[in-house]
């Protein structure tokens, strides 16, 4: 299957100046992350005023509770014109179906996180009290999410292939840790290049500092999509 790999940045900052300049700077870019750093200092305030402006948001908030309130908050979100939302899939299948029926008749697509990148297999078996590799438990979690509902995952550079062999080639994924061959990994562990991360099925790829930080954010997104292009 063909499939266009697209590029989001991401707005890890503290404020919405910085944000504005981040967003300033990559112009001709048309998808943009805000997570919880952003969204804590913001608010939806300026969620809107990205989307008022032409701009697509993927809400990265990793939403977690009872189904009625993630339900609720889905809801909200979709109303706020998101287009990509994050839920914990460890949640389970009634709280992700709560969120995917929140959002029906809207344009805003549900995003399940199965294990946290940061979480090691010992960590993940002792203090999570998940008794598989993480790579077993990224593949059943994603599988159960997207069976309740879920328009697709957030997959780490590492899980890519796998996931995209056991969920098909519907589902969206959406991979973070992407580092440009000409960019330092700086402290990323598990990284990928915007090359290898569409030819192993992403649809999305999530890139921040080697964009936001170069000295010609502009030649570097032309980089990246030159890269992308093969």
């Amino acid at each position: 299957m063909n499939r266009s790999t697209e590029i989001i940045i991401a707005l890890d900052v503290d404020t919405r100046e910085e944000a504005l300049h981040a967003v300033g700077i990559c112009a001709g870019c048309e998808w943009f992350k805000v997570g919880l750093q952003l969204f804590t200092a913001t608010g939806p305030t300026f969620v809107r005023y990205l989307v008022a402006h032409k701009k697509r948001m993927f809400l990265d908030l990793k939403l977690h509770d009872i189904p009625n309130t993630v339900g609720h908050a889905a809801k909200v979100a979709a109303g706020l014109g998101v287009s990509l939302i994050t839920v914990h899939a460890s949640g389970g299948k009634r709280m992700i179906a709560a969120a995917r029926e929140a959002v029906e008749g809207t344009e805003t697509r549900v995003l399940a996180v199965t294990v946290l990148t940061s979480l090691s297999e010992s960590e993940l078996r002792g203090e999570v009290g998940m008794n598989e590799t993480p790579a077993d438990a990224v593949a059943r979690l994603a599988v159960m999410a997207v069976d309740a509902g879920a328009h697709g995952v957030v997959a780490s550079p590492k899980e890519l292939e796998m996931l995209r062999r056991a969920l098909g080639e519907k589902p969206l994924i959406v991979t973070p840790g992407i580092r440009p061959s000409w960019s330092s990994q700086d402290d990323q562990a598990r990284v990928t290049t915007p090359r290898d991360a569409a030819r192993a099925g992403a649809d999305f790829i999530v890139v921040g500092r080697p964009v936001l930080q170069h000295e010609n954010p502009a030649q570097a997104l032309q980089s990246i999509r030159e890269e992308l292009n093969g």
